[in-house]
């Protein structure tokens, strides 16, 4: 069993910020990558920013010098902080990891958390 708890969505005016929090525990051995999609009302789910074991992070174009992704490996945590959000940026962020559970490799979703930008 896995668990991720994720946190920090909300309400936010244009040109705010939010910070959004993951936390996984469970039966995992080791996260390979840790990261957060979106899925806007009508809109495939997409990626916004993952990043892996070693540090190397990517991101959608959209968000590129608007969001840092971070992850602190002792706490199985991953953070997305966005700044100088856009309307656009409206969606359900669903936090994904992929790991180890000492036997195979796996992927787990979050529930998601609404993040809403109002003009």
């Amino acid at each position: 069993q896995v668990q991720l708890v994720e946190s920090g969505g909300g309400l936010v005016q244009a040109g705010g910020s939010l910070r959004l929090s993951c936390a996984a525990s469970g039966n995992i051995f080791s996260i390979v990558t840790m990261g957060w999609y979106r899925q806007a009302p009508g809109k495939q789910r997409e990626l916004a920013a993952h990043i892996r074991s070693g540090g190397n992070t990517d991101y959608a174009d959209s968000v590129k010098g608007r969001f840092t992704i971070s992850r602190d490996n002792a706490k199985n945590t991953v953070y997305l902080q966005m700044n100088s959000l856009k309307p656009e940026d409206t969606a359900v962020y669903y936090c994904n990891i992929e790991y180890y559970d000492g036997s195979y490799y796996r992927t787990y979703w979050g529930q998601g958390t609404q993040v809403t930008v109002s003009s």
